[in-house]
Parts: C-alpha cells; structure tokens; sequence
C-alpha cells in the first residue's frame, strides 16, 4: 500500500487477483490512495485464485491500471506463465503489485517431518509445498515481460505450543500442501516423532515452537517508451574512478 501513497497517479481500472480478495479493499479504503484508486474488480474465476495461470485470466489484454495479488501466486504450477498473464492485462505503463510465499517458509516443519519419516520408512514425500526463491523475484518479473521489476523479502516468525497447533493454523489459513499425485499419509507414530524432533531442534526456552514464514513482495510495470531505460553499453561521459574520486589501477608494472 505503501507503494500506491507514494505514486501520484491515479488508477482507474483496478483489478484484485487475491485469493481472498477482502484485504486488500480494507486496507485500501484506509489509505490516502483511496481517492486515486477506481472501484477494485475482484476476478469471478475462483478456480483461477486458487491456481494462478492454470487457466486464461479472466480480464482482457491491456485493460488494467493496476493489478493486485497478495499471498496466492505461490499456488501456481507455472509461475513465470502467471505473471505473464498478469502483465499481459495491464495498460502499458500499468503497475502490478503482489505477495507470495517464499523458500525459506515453514523450513522447521519440512526439515523434522522429512527426518521423522526417513526414520520410520526409509524415504520421504515432499510434505510443504515447494515456494520459489524471494531472491529471483526480480528475474521472474523480467522474464515475464515486466519492466522496472522490484523485489523485496520480510521474514516473520510466528510461536506455538506445538507442531500440531500450526498444522491446524495452516489448515485454518487454506495453506496445506496441494502436491499432486499419491501421498501416502503419515502415521501417528511419524507425527508424533516430528512434534518431538521440533520441540528438540527448536523450541524457545519457554517451549514454544517458532515457524518461519517468508513474504516476497513483487512491483513491476507494463512497458511503456516514457520510462527509465538504462544508457547503451559505452555510452558513459565519465570515468568511474574520476566519479568516485580514486586513482584507477590498471595492473600492470
């Protein structure tokens, strides 16, 4: 939202691609961009919320000032083919703004259920759904198409009494892993090995378990000839050593 107060633009056609659509139309309405921002469109697909890029996106090309969509792209199978899809909607020099889960989420859990049932079985399924790296979030817009692309990472750490009390908070969430094919289910016994593995491996001193949960932030616009591009290969004026006040050392001698 931050980004939006500090635009001085304003955005007639707003579309909101969240999974769950209500937070964004709440923060907004508390916003100082409230006034520049026209009535947000939240997209009738369901199916296409739950899965990004799975199916066309319900909005025509180039019909969008901004698009939104917080904590659902980590759902998509086809990622980059998401984006694009997204970029493809917007007006050229439209802003896309959104927030997914990164690849250090929920590390604890995977590490302790992945141990506890190699130990029971001798091998393991995927149990968390795998996030992409919050540190290609810029080359993942760049591919997609979009210019200017920005990428941040927060990480937060939330505490439990037990294992079991955030598997039913990510159930709450609508957060447990979707991984297709056959999942063979775990045992009370693989259950009870991982709780004890967690409690073991990272428990505070008042035995409350932390949980990871890593947020990637995306920006990126659709081209437009009015934005910044960066000058040609040996087009500089300047010497960097000179800009920089240094003497330039060739290695030679």
């Amino acid at each position: 939202m931050h980004s939006l107060e500090a635009l001085v633009r304003e955005w007639p056609e707003a579309a909101d691609l969240s999974a769950h659509p209500g937070p964004f139309a709440r923060t907004l309405a508390a916003s100082s961009a409230a006034a520049r921002v026209g009535p947000v469109k939240t997209v009738a697909d369901r199916a296409h919320r739950a899965g990004p890029g799975e199916a066309p996106l319900d909005l025509p090309d180039q019909s969008q000032d901004l698009i939104v969509s917080l904590m659902s792209l980590h759902w998509a199978n086809d990622l980059p083919g998401a984006l694009a899809q997204i970029r493809r909607a917007l007006k050229p020099d439209g802003l896309f703004i959104g927030t997914l889960l990164g690849a250090g989420t929920l590390k604890e859990l995977r590490s302790v259920l992945t141990e506890a049932e190699l130990e029971a079985r001798g091998g393991a399924q995927a149990r968390v759904s795998p996030f992409a790296d919050g540190f290609d979030g810029a080359a993942l817009l760049q591919r997609a198409g979009f210019a200017l692309p920005v990428a941040d990472v927060d990480r937060l750490t939330v505490r439990y009494p037990d294992l079991f009390a955030l598997v039913r908070d990510l159930r709450a969430m609508g957060e447990t892993s979707a991984l297709a094919g056959p999942v063979r289910p775990l045992t009370r016994g693989i259950a009870g090995r991982a709780a004890q593995l967690y409690a073991q491996r990272y428990a505070d001193p008042d035995g409350r378990i932390p949980a990871t949960f890593e947020i990637v932030h995306l920006a990126g616009w659709a081209p437009h000839e009015s934005q910044q591009k960066p000058l040609p290969r040996g087009s500089a004026k300047m010497r960097l050593a000179d800009a920089l006040g240094v003497t330039e050392h060739t290695g030679e001698g």
